[in-house]
């Protein structure tokens, strides 16, 4: 029975002599009370059996007992008496032993249960009687009180603690029915105990495995002063603490001395962790009416989740009248079988019958609310097993019962009203039917009671700090994801996160379309100026010997439309899908179309400028005028162009790149990857650079020839083609850089520089050959052969006209200009002869 050695010894020899005369001082008190009330009952028998029951509620203050306890403490007396009667009537049992008890009221107080028990072990001291005399002089004579042989019970943890401490000091064993506190499992100091229900241990397992079942991470606990609800409570922790996920709101503590007023700063204690609607209770039964008749008060019925120890169980004592307040509460209760026999025992119990139960009548009054000769009232229910149950009794190396429960739902039925319901059971692991329960307030789903909601995905946890289930959420923004549950993590730098965040996901690659707004204007002004070439070209090669197409310099003037034919054809390289070839060609390209055209513009400027200078000097023509020099030097001056992209091609091989910056938007939503060739803005101005230091030279040598008359060369046409070109490129330049940073760069820059190219090549063909194709089409009659004049009668009537006309600005109202002019009809045949009276001039 227990852990101790099996003899019933004498006192300990280490016991000091001041316990033994503690132990006396009690005796004393214990015997001197005897007399006054019936504190114990008597059952005569070969072996003595010691009891402790709670048959009475703890007393007001000044008072040790309260009202009686039917259900904790009659019904489980009764229990025992009723097994004495099936042990001493069974003959195979214990032959020829007849068991006898003696069974005491704890009135469950730890302090009163201990005057009780020491009843227990009168019979094992020794008292010295040598001084003491009746009052006629004999000696008295003593009754020697029973030896007890064992002791069942107590109730309260706190109870069987106070009881223990003595009894092992005689080594008596002590077996408790309900006493649950994990320290009486501590074989070292209570090494004479055993009880035949498990520790809280085990139910406080049970709690944590129904809070995860249920969802909930932030609950809060109450516990009754002492060691059944403080202990249960610090299992409930630890275990939580050790299972993880679980955060304790508020851990409250019920005085042993209450008022109505405590309970009522519990619930508002509790309401300021609205969010922990679960709550643990580990109390008493009048401590649990307390809890839910303040509930009621706060008008929070409904709002608490009740977790109730084994103490609530499936008893109505301490919900009685206050159902509504405990709908929805889970419960656990060790698992109990019925035993055959003792209802009809308990039932058939009357005030004639027995007589040996001395607090019996006391019952009577309470249960049939009657009155006999005293009165008193409520308390709970009752819980026994043996191996009349049909199970066997087995105790573990600390002397707990193994850990099984039976899990309770109080819940409202429709039919039958309210009432507990098995909702599972727990043994070591938790079989929870979550279908069957049923929630206040008509809730259908699991009632929440967490501190912080699930982030959302996409969400990363901030955990509060002291509290790991309380967080709050922060999105993972830009272009990070979530990593874990509590980190976000950046992307790589060509992915972006999905939509909800939760991986990412490749960046979408784009180009510039054929379909696209911006490819659409460049490519329409690219086909209609290389139509256009075409048909200038195609004109010139159809009337090559006509004096207009060889007076204008065939060579240079093929040179030239071949250059502003590339100039319109860069438009389709630069919209075209980018691969090595096609970057390849946009190196070539990108700055020889300009480089042709402005090289043999340059050469034709310089030449005509060089001509009017040395006729300044001279009459002997310069050098290098001739067609076949223009070519030579045209060809130079492209060929340094040629050579730079060479070198280009060498030092940075040509390769098609995935540009993630460029289009990298605040939104990820929106960011894109640039496919595009490995050419830089900087790579491409440099490739432009020589072209347009041939243009601005070239515009040079057109401000130096703008005196020069119209009537012998193209100097002027040339001029207003520069001017132009420059106002083109001047605009360009700003557009071009000020987009570097745009999320639209790709498109204005690629847009931008190929209609500036489209314009460039537009005002030379416009302004240097269209008027010579109309003439040639629709005035043939004036493209023909005139009278050849020498280089020396060019170059003075050039010098004349040229001081002509700084003379006009020299007179008012241009007269020097009307005398001039005055005589020539405009569309006489003279005025046409001076439109293209340079073209016959063989020298230019």
């Amino acid at each position: 029975m227990g852990r101790h050695s099996g003899h019933l010894p004498e006192l300990k020899p280490g016991l000091t002599f001041r316990v033994l005369w503690i132990l006396q001082a009690f005796l004393d008190l214990a015997g001197s009370q005897e007399i006054y009330a019936p504190h114990s009952i008597r059952v005569e028998g070969d072996v003595t059996l010691g009891g402790l029951f709670p048959v009475h509620a703890r007393g007001v203050p000044g008072m040790p007992c309260g009202d009686i306890k039917k259900e904790n403490g009659i019904h489980r007396l009764e229990a025992m008496m009723y097994a004495l009667d099936q042990i001493n009537g069974d003959e195979e049992l214990l032959p020829n032993v007849t068991l006898g008890a003696r069974i005491l009221d704890t009135c469950s107080r730890d302090t009163y249960a201990l005057e009780q028990s020491l009843t227990f072990v009168q019979a094992l001291i020794q008292k010295d009687t040598s001084d003491v005399r009746c009052t006629n002089g004999e000696p008295p004579v003593f009754v020697k009180p029973e030896k007890v042989v064992g002791v069942i019970g107590a109730s309260a943890s706190s109870v069987s603690i106070m009881v223990a401490n003595i009894l092992r000091l005689f080594q008596i064993p002590q077996i408790s029915y309900a006493s649950t506190a994990p320290e009486l499992s501590d074989d070292r100091r209570y090494d004479f105990f055993s009880r035949v229900v498990p520790p809280d241990s085990f139910q406080a397992q049970a709690m944590v495995d129904i809070v995860k079942a249920m969802g909930w991470n932030y609950v809060s606990t109450v516990a009754s002063e002492g060691s059944y609800g403080e202990k249960g409570v610090d299992a409930f922790m630890q275990l939580s603490r050790e299972a993880g996920g679980i955060c304790i709101a508020q851990s409250l503590k019920i005085p042993h001395d209450h008022k109505p007023s405590d309970f009522d700063k519990i619930i508002r204690l509790l309401l300021d962790t609205r969010y922990a609607r679960a709550v643990i209770l580990f109390a008493s039964d009048e401590d649990i009416r307390g809890i839910l008749n303040a509930s009621k008060r706060a008008e929070q019925v409904g709002h608490f989740m009740w977790i109730g120890s084994d103490s609530w169980g499936a008893k109505n004592s301490p919900i009685h009248q206050l159902e509504d307040a405990a709908i929805g509460a889970v419960t656990i209760l060790p698992k109990r079988a019925t035993i055959n026999g003792f209802d009809a025992y308990f039932m058939s119990r009357t005030l004639e019958n027995n007589r040996r139960n001395v607090w019996f009548a006391e019952y009577w009054e309470e249960n049939f609310n009657c009155k006999l000769m005293s009165s008193s009232k409520k308390d709970e229910s009752s819980r026994k097993c043996t191996g009349s149950a049909g199970t066997s009794v087995t105790f573990n190396r600390n002397g707990d019962a193994p850990g099984r429960y039976d899990l309770f739902q109080y819940q409202w039925n429709n039919f039958t009203g309210p009432g507990y319901r098995v909702i599972g059971q727990w043994t070591e692991t938790l079989q929870l039917n979550i279908e069957d329960m049923q929630w206040p307030r008509g809730e259908q789903d699991i009632p929440s009671s967490v501190c912080s909601l699930p982030c959302k995905t996409g969400e990363r946890k901030k955990v509060v700090k002291g509290m790991p289930c309380c967080w709050h959420c922060e999105p993972c923004d830009g272009y990070q994801y979530q990593f874990d549950e509590f980190s976000c993590k950046l992307c790589s730098y060509n992915m972006r996160p999905n939509a909800n965040r939760t991986v990412c996901q490749p960046i979408p690659i784009i180009k510039l379309e054929w379909h696209s707004p911006w490819a659409v204007i460049p490519v329409f002004l690219a086909m209609l100026g290389i139509i256009a070439t075409i048909f200038v070209m195609a004109t010139f090669i159809r009337y090559n010997d006509t004096p207009i197409v060889r007076a204008s310099g065939r060579e240079l003037s093929y040179v030239l439309l071949t250059g502003i034919f590339l100039c319109y054809i860069i438009t389709f390289l630069m919209i075209a899908k980018p691969d090595v070839g096609v970057c390849s060609f946009r190196r070539i390209f990108l700055g020889l179309g300009m480089c042709i055209s402005y090289a043999a513009l340059l050469t034709k400027t310089n030449r005509i400028y060089r001509i009017f200078e040395q006729g300044k000097k001279s009459v002997t023509a310069p050098r290098l005028i001739s067609p076949t020099s223009q070519l030579a030097i045209t060809s130079s001056l492209i060929s340094v162009q040629l050579l730079g992209v060479f070198i280009w091609f060498v030092v940075d091989p040509p390769n098609t790149i995935i540009d993630y910056d460029e289009q990298k938007t605040f939104n990820p939503d929106l960011a894109r990857g640039v496919l595009k060739c490995d050419i830089t803005d900087l790579q491409i101005i440099c490739s432009l650079g020589y072209s347009i230091l041939l243009m601005v030279t070239c515009t040079v040598y057109a401000i130096k020839t703008r005196g020069v008359p119209e009537n012998f060369n193209e100097a002027k046409p040339i001029g207003f083609t520069m001017y132009t070109t420059c106002i083109v490129w001047l605009a360009f330049i700003p557009i071009f850089f000020g987009t570097a940073q745009s999320a639209e760069k790709l498109y204005i820059q690629t847009t931008t520089l190929t209609i500036s190219m489209n314009l460039s090549a537009s005002v030379a063909l416009g302004m240097l050959y269209m008027p010579k194709v109309y003439v040639i089409i629709f005035h043939p009659e004036l493209n023909v052969q005139k009278r050849k004049r020498s280089f020396k009668a060019v170059v003075t009537a050039a010098t004349m006209s040229s001081r002509l006309s700084h003379k006009a600005s020299d007179r008012p109202n241009g007269e020097a200009k009307t005398e001039l002019c005055e005589n020539v009809d405009p569309n006489s045949p003279a005025a046409k002869k001076k439109y293209v009276s340079y073209n016959d001039d063989p020298v230019i």
